[in-house]
């Protein structure tokens, strides 16, 4: 009997999706026509833009006694449009705890009314709290589910989609192939691709998000799935997610990874600040493996189980597209009885300036 190819089934049918949407689809070159005359009178611009996100800090770890200062970030993006449907990012971290990292490069074409393609080296449709950059993260350090369980960029191309709906809703949803190997080589020749898919549905002010992703790190394919909320409601933003992580023919015992968090701002008049927030997080993870086989062929658990408290604080200057914030955070970590410690992954403290423009 042959073998069904889940992420290419996956993948197809979504394919065949977008090619049986709605009627905007069916009229795309007069559509993209159309949009393309509009952006020219209203408010397209072949002037690129440049913005960047400076992250830098001091931390003190409680378990071994040491500490340390760190640039953290330093990222820079160029982005812009060739014509009224095609634009282009390009995004490089100048320096990232020393090194330097390329990490976006693609273009985008705009098919249709709601109907995008893009190509190139991004972050694949997948997660929530993974999309966050350095210049909007809520606390210093990212949950467990987007460092370690879902930090995934490739090089391929997915096509997006944005359904109209009525009233206070949105309904978006992409999906894409890339290739499996890392992004910091091209060359590689390969037979199994990387797969992912994402939905976003917005009603007022809720947001929900769920998505699968299937990846070949090494000789093993790795399944995804999650789902996540967000809420916002007055001066106050909830969030929760859950993500599952499956390996197949039993390499590796699933991995679960959850996140739930909490921000209060409020507006404040203290020198140049106008922002304060306070922050709370949970999240953890059970064991989990990078799909990488070690020297005898078989996958090894490279984080171990474990759960954090996060409490911080933090005061923001922020006008139009500049901002700062000066943030405070104190980690509490529990790990399981006997469990290795790697340093810089106990209890902690973290103090950073962060810079966007």
């Amino acid at each position: 009997m042959k073998r069904i190819d889940i992420p290419k089934l996956m993948l197809s049918g979504f394919l065949i999706m977008l090619m049986c949407a709605p009627s905007e689809i069916k009229g795309a070159e007069n559509n993209a026509a159309n949009h393309s005359k509009n952006a020219v009178t209203k408010s397209f611009s072949y002037v690129p833009e440049i913005h960047g996100a400076l992250r830098t800090r001091f931390e003190h770890d409680f378990d071994n006694g040491g500490s340390r200062f760190q640039v953290r970030n330093a990222r820079v993006t160029l982005n812009g449009y060739i014509a009224p449907s095609i634009d282009y990012f390009i995004q490089t971290d100048m320096c990232d705890r020393g090194k330097m990292k390329i990490l976006d490069a693609w273009g985008r074409i705009a098919v249709a009314k709601g109907l995008k393609f893009q190509a190139g080296q991004f972050r694949l449709p997948f997660g929530t709290d993974a999309f966050r950059g350095p210049g909007n993260y809520v606390f210093s350090n990212r949950s467990f589910i987007g460092k370690d369980l879902c930090n995934v960029r490739g090089v391929g191309a997915k096509l997006s989609y944005t359904i109209p709906l009525s009233g206070y809703q949105q309904l978006s949803i992409e999906g894409g192939a890339f290739n499996p190997t890392s992004i910091s080589d091209h060359e590689v020749w390969i037979k199994e691709l990387s797969y992912a898919a994402k939905g976003i549905y917005t009603i007022g002010n809720v947001r929900l998000i769920t998505g699968v992703q299937s990846i070949s790190p090494d000789s093993i394919r790795v399944n995804l799935w999650n789902a996540s909320c967000t809420w916002t409601t007055g001066r106050w933003t909830f969030e929760g997610e859950y993500m599952n992580k499956h390996y197949t023919h039993h390499a590796h015992k699933t991995a679960h990874g959850w996140l739930l968090w909490t921000d209060y701002a409020m507006p404040i008049k203290a020198g140049v600040f106008n922002r304060a927030s306070f922050q709370a997080r949970w999240d953890g993870m059970t064991a989990h493996s990078d799909g990488k086989r070690d020297d005898t062929g078989a996958l090894w658990s490279t984080r171990p189980a474990r759960q954090r408290i996060t409490a911080g604080a933090t005061v923001t200057y922020a006008h139009k597209a500049l901002h700062c914030d000066l943030r405070l955070d104190y980690e509490k970590y529990f790990y399981r009885s006997g469990a290795i410690v790697p340093p810089g992954e106990g209890d902690k403290i973290c103090a950073e300036m962060v810079i966007r423009f």
